[in-house]
């Protein structure tokens, strides 16, 4: 790979070792560099959409990225090495630099957008949780994260007497999550965690980064080379261990880990609502959020959006079938695939207004804000019309203008044409919120992934190990008795119904009841890669069972028993395969987990 030159950014006593590869070796041994025995694996046909593509996911912020030439960003490149490179900054991403950093390991974690924390808050998704959470049901470091975004706003928030003295503030006060907030409050207080960490050292973010290409020896990755979105320059990342926190498992292909995406086959899993052959682009919908407030008597309708007209009109061809216009207060329930119907009204805060609601005005000293503050991730703005993954880089970014359209397109609806309960139509008022999520166009940084690529892992988790119907069946055990299936090799609990939203297949949802369920660790191993590990939705789950695995909390556990993970392996001189499979390892394994507040298994509780 030629000589590397040390950058004037980098010092001489800086923790994260500068590689050159003519150097004697490092920390960990690792092999010489030989050419003949390892390449970089630039993923040609089905890595190139995503880890060279997707220009508008976070390139779009700053388009004349990229036109630097790989080629000569590639004689650039500098060589760092940690002991744990992460790449992603989301949810599970942020949990792991947390960890390992806690547990005294060098962290090096790359983010491709400006904020850190996924779901939080590039994404702009409020925390989808379970009923359980305020007490019991998440990992100690996540129950606080929940505390510290409450104590934000009691330091930095004109609250209300009543709702400063509420120990379960929810600012939002919203129907579908006991915590909905502003992201720049989640962004605020992950940078507060970190700080100790990145003042000490021990760990590097590199925003603005994304992952273009690996080198892999035999079942071993051994680095993975980023470049920067803003100036075009590359780095190779060197670590013993490299966790894939990327919201739609770009590492996978980038280092040749079998994967698997879409809906896998009824013969393949045995799970009752498989389909009955594999449909590897059949994955659940995903969704530009974007956040509004109400200013009655003034004028904030947009400019009509492009595609408005067909949006408009269209209705979805799903099985089974929509009730009609997506565009329209009507939408099928999940469950029973019912037309249902919302009530919806800014002005009287009502129905879908406050299912996500950010800020409810009334929380706080009159004049704070000029009106609610409305997150909108609904029903009528999932896009199913493709995929971001396993598609060309140009397929990719057609679906995603497609899916800004129909968000955008979804607002001007609301404000010009929407029916009012008052028989009227359409709030002028509506004002579209660029300034909550840090971008031009009011659309969050990132669309919200649901489904990922997924690891072929040592253990899958299915349906049958889940679903409170089959368990029923199963045990023969009452809906208040039964029990998901338990994992010997637990590393974590969640719940969360198996909630699937409509698929670019033409699938209407799924929502069915769930029970509390545990997070084997074999579900984080590839069956053959050694150093590599899942921290997002790429775990290792169906189609079905992701409906219910990828949740805030849980990829937060994902992230956090990964960063434990690594340390214990590298004071044991294991490998992650080596800790399920020998007893006397997992088991000091988990007593770790359970030191630092990771529960691994639940109480009596109910099904979801």
């Amino acid at each position: 790979m030629g000589r590397v030159l040390t950058h004037t950014l980098w010092r001489a006593d800086w923790p994260f070792t500068l590689w050159r590869p003519g150097d004697a070796g490092n920390l960990w041994g690792m092999r010489k560099h030989r050419s003949s025995r390892r390449s970089f694996l630039k993923g040609v046909s089905l890595a190139a959409p995503l880890a060279l593509g997707m220009p508008a996911l976070a390139r779009g912020q700053n388009a004349s990225a990229s036109s630097a030439s790989p080629a000569s960003a590639r004689l650039r490149a500098r060589e760092l090495a940690a002991d744990l490179v992460i790449i992603g900054g989301g949810v599970g991403g942020c949990a792991a630099a947390l960890a390992a950093a806690r547990h005294g390991l060098r962290v090096i974690l790359t983010e491709e957008t400006d904020w850190i924390g996924g779901q939080f808050t590039a994404q702009a998704v409020p925390p989808d949780e379970n009923p359980w959470i305020e007490t019991f049901g998440g990992t100690r470091t996540y129950l606080d994260l929940r505390y510290r975004i409450r104590e934000y706003y009691r330091r930095n928030y004109p609250l209300t007497p009543a709702a400063r003295a509420n120990p379960h503030l929810n600012p939002g006060n919203a129907w579908v999550s006991r915590l909905c907030h502003e992201p720049r409050v989640t962004l605020a207080v992950l940078h507060e965690l970190l700080a100790p960490y990145l003042a000490g050292q021990r760990v590097l973010t590199l925003l603005r980064h994304q992952a273009v290409a690996a080198t892999t020896h035999g079942d071993r990755v051994e680095a993975v080379q980023v470049r920067s979105l803003e100036s075009g320059n590359e780095l190779i990342l060197r670590a013993p261990y490299f966790a894939d926190a990327t919201e739609l498992g770009d590492l996978l292909p980038l280092t040749r880990t079998e994967y698997v995406t879409g809906a896998e086959a009824r013969k393949d899993t045995g799970e009752p609502h498989a389909k009955p052959e594999a449909q590897p682009l059949n994955m659940q919908g995903f969704t530009c959020c974007f956040a509004m407030d109400y200013v009655p008597g003034e004028d904030h309708v947009i400019e009509k959006p492009r595609e408005y007209d067909f949006w408009r009109d269209y209705v979805p061809d799903l099985h089974p079938p929509w009730p009609g216009k997506l565009l329209a207060w009507e939408y099928a329930d999940a469950a029973t695939h019912q037309p249902r119907k919302l009530d919806t009204d800014p002005e009287a805060g009502s129905g879908l207004w406050s299912y996500r609601r950010l800020a409810d005005k009334s929380l706080f000293v009159p004049g704070t804000y000029p009106g609610d503050i409305s997150l909108v991730n609904w029903p009528q703005n999932d896009y199913w019309l493709g995929n971001l993954c396993e598609v060309t880089e140009a397929e990719a970014t057609r679906h995603l203008a497609r899916a800004k359209q129909l968000s955008l397109s979804l607002l001007y609806w609301l404000q010009t044409e929407a029916p009012r309960p008052d028989g009227g139509t359409g709030w002028k008022g509506l004002r579209l919120r660029p300034d909550l999520l840090g971008t031009e166009d009011g659309l969050a940084k990132y669309p919200y992934i649901r489904e990922s690529r997924r690891i072929r892992a040592e253990f899958t988790v299915v349906e049958q190990h889940v679903s409170t119907e089959y368990r029923m069946q199963e045990t023969g055990a009452s809906r208040d008795e039964v029990k998901a299936t338990a994992f010997p090799d637990s590393i974590g609990i969640g719940s969360y119904r198996i909630d699937l939203h409509p698929s670019t297949g033409g699938d209407n949802s799924i929502d069915i009841s769930s029970l509390p369920y545990q997070i084997p660790l074999g579900a984080l191993l590839p069956q053959r890669v050694e150093n590599l590990l899942p921290v997002c939705k790429n775990l290792g789950v169906t189609h079905i069972t992701n409906g219910c695995y990828r949740l805030h909390p849980v990829e937060w556990n994902l992230g956090e028993a990964v960063g434990t993970l690594v340390r214990f392996c590298q004071t044991k001189k294991c490998l992650p395969r080596q800790v399920r499979n020998t007893p006397a390892l997992l088991n000091d394994f988990q007593n770790l987990l359970v030191r630092d507040g990771v529960p691994l298994a639940w109480p009596r509780v109910t099904p979801r």
